[in-house]
């Protein structure tokens, strides 16, 4: 099998034609035409090897059969390409000492005295405008910085507290810094004026800019003395501030001080009402979710920042699942710090697919015979929400959204419903199945994938793993009386830990494809599984289908090797690549 894509990044007209010319190779590629003529210029060409059985063959089509029209697309072949053009960098030298400093109270790593000296003078010049050689410092590094620095000295054990190079530092240039940075900052370094005893009046004082700021200002005293806040005040914050103006609009909120409540409030480790404030609030944004008449959905939440190293598989597990009933909603942004990997939004648009689908035209995709599955990205969903991808770069460390994000429900199913997330660090397992469990979703499953997906591998476990959970650790809940499902989670449910191993169910150990970024790679290691090209793909597809049936307690998947095999059915038939087409095809016309 061969495809051929033109990934050049580039503004052009991108036709889309599906052809079943037959091939020798039984292999997908991905490059650029030799010689394009005008008219086949960024045309994707999937061509497949028919089988002699009527059930693996399907009928070609052309662009106008499909009903996809010609429209303006970039379709760079990274992700990093994906990344908007207008998006201000932040100053590399403060974002890498923010790496260090911004994170929880055992993971932080003090700057030694040169590293405190050199952010410093950086800060320093900068707000003086004498930064030539690199960004400014915006604020909203100042904020995060700063707010960092705020913490550590108020709640932090003695180990990830300022060390005596940070010390000497501040005490050199806090009295230089005080006179050019603004209130908003000076407030977030030093809340109650007690910075190297000067005893400034600024930070005690202030109360910030118009309504707009006063609950963030009166929350950030909370949350920088290393404090935790209800439900009803991180909600409040956050309906005050979002959607973020940003730059220099008057009426919006300052950057510094909403950059500072983002990574405080997870350098403090969020309680569970503070992320399920984060994961509620803007539920009603639009009114309620469309509800899909489907018999099973599963929302599959992966990180929004996608892969940057190896093949990411949910997509194509999706069209895998649909072709036996079992409805599949993804979600998640085109683009996204702080790894801005591959993500399914750049996928769909890389192939051709509308990637502007509201819920309601989501709905319209899930209840589809012929596709059973659908993307939304936050921009359409929670515009609100999406409105603070310049600040999260600018932040550097993971704010709380990048962990409620996960556990949304966009569209709900008039049928049973359930949620997977992908985790990484220990102990975000727990605090995700409670996020599940208030959703009221009949089951709930996190994963332990790698670069914190939620796809499993077949690869073997590492020798190395001597703390927290291995790669392939699983956990999650089922509930046993579906009639008994409420949304406010009063439901029986049986819960299950356990570590997937590939072997056990008869997988080769293989290593996991490695992508590095490539959309374009990770497209057509996807096709060629799904066109039954037989290899670590292919398995990562049918394990992660299956097992995740099997954990779900989807019907038919008791037996976990009745669910692989169902699984492989869906591939070797031609199923699961008619319907990733039909995609492409529909998410034209519905929206």
């Amino acid at each position: 099998m061969k495809v051929l894509f033109n990934p050049e990044p580039c503004l052009s007209p991108l036709n889309s034609i599906f052809s079943n010319n037959l091939r020798t190779s039984t292999r997908f590629h991905l490059r650029p035409f030799a010689k394009p003529c005008a008219e086949d210029r960024h045309r994707l060409i999937v061509r497949r090897r028919f089988s002699s059985t009527p059930k693996a063959a399907f009928d070609s089509v052309t662009v106008e059969q499909f009903g996809i029209p010609e429209f303006d697309v970039r379709n760079p072949a990274l992700s990093s390409s994906y990344r908007g053009s207008a998006l201000p960098r932040p100053n590399p030298t403060v974002l890498e000492a923010q790496g260090r400093v911004c994170t929880g109270p055992t993971q932080s790593r003090p700057l030694d005295e040169q590293q405190a000296f050199k952010v410093f003078d950086t800060i320093l010049r900068s707000a003086r405008g004498e930064l030539k050689d690199e960004e400014e410092v915006s604020k909203a590094q100042l904020g995060a910085f700063f707010a960092g620095m705020t913490i550590r000295a108020n709640a932090f054990p003695e180990a990830t507290q300022w060390s005596e190079g940070e010390t000497r530092a501040m005490k050199m240039f806090w009295p230089l810094l005080v006179r050019v940075l603004p209130p908003d900052v000076i407030f977030v370094a030093d809340p109650e004026g007690l910075m190297m005893g000067a005893g400034s009046s600024i930070g005690p004082q202030y109360v910030g800019n118009g309504t707009s700021e006063m609950r963030l200002v009166g929350a950030l005293r909370e949350v920088l003395a290393g404090g935790h806040l209800g439900f009803e005040e991180v909600q409040g914050v956050l309906k005050d501030v979002l959607p973020f103006q940003g730059g220099e609009n008057p009426q919006g909120v300052s950057e510094a001080l909403l950059s500072a409540f983002l990574i405080g409030q997870r350098m403090n480790r969020e309680t569970d009402r503070e992320l399920k404030a984060y994961c509620l609030a803007f539920d009603d944004e639009f009114g309620p979710p469309p509800v899909a008449d489907v018999r099973s959905l599963t929302h599959y939440g992966e990180p929004y920042d996608g892969n940057t190293r190896f093949f990411r598989s949910t997509l194509f597990v999706a069209a895998v699942r649909s072709c036996y009933g079992e409805s599949c909603l993804l979600h998640g942004v085109d683009w996204m710090p702080p790894k801005g990997g591959v993500t399914e939004e750049q996928m769909l648009k890389f192939m051709g697919a509308n990637i502007n689908l509201s819920p309601f035209k989501a709905k319209k995709l899930l209840e589809d015979d012929e596709v059973g599955f659908a993307y939304v990205s936050q921009r359409e969903a929670y515009p609100s929400l999406y409105s603070l991808i310049r600040i999260r770069e600018h932040i550097k460390k993971r704010p709380p959204l990048a962990t409620t994000e996960k556990i949304q429900q966009y569209v709900k199913a008039s049928g049973k419903e359930a949620i997977v997330a992908g985790f990484y660090h220990e102990g975000y397992e727990e605090p995700l199945l409670m996020l599940m469990k208030r959703r009221g979703v009949h089951a709930g499953l996190v994963v332990k994938g790698e670069e914190g997906g939620l796809s499993m591998t077949t690869r073997l476990r590492s020798v190395n793993t001597t703390r927290g959970h291995p790669v392939n650790y699983c956990s999650g809940f089922r509930s046993l009386d579906i009639s008994c499902t409420s949304e406010l989670g009063g439901v029986t449910r049986q819960g299950f830990s356990l570590e997937v191993n590939a072997k056990e169910h008869g997988f080769q150990p293989t290593d996991t494809p490695r992508t590095d970024r490539s959309v374009s790679k990770n497209i057509e290691l996807g096709l060629a599984a799904l066109g039954g090209e037989k290899g670590p793909s292919y398995d990562r597809i049918v394990l992660n289908a299956g097992m995740v049936d099997h954990l779900l307690g989807v019907n038919g998947a008791e037996d976990i090797s009745v669910a692989l095999d169902r699984a492989r059915e869906a591939i070797d038939s031609g199923n699961a690549l008619k319907r990733l087409i039909n995609y492409i095809k529909v998410s034209h016309r519905v929206g």
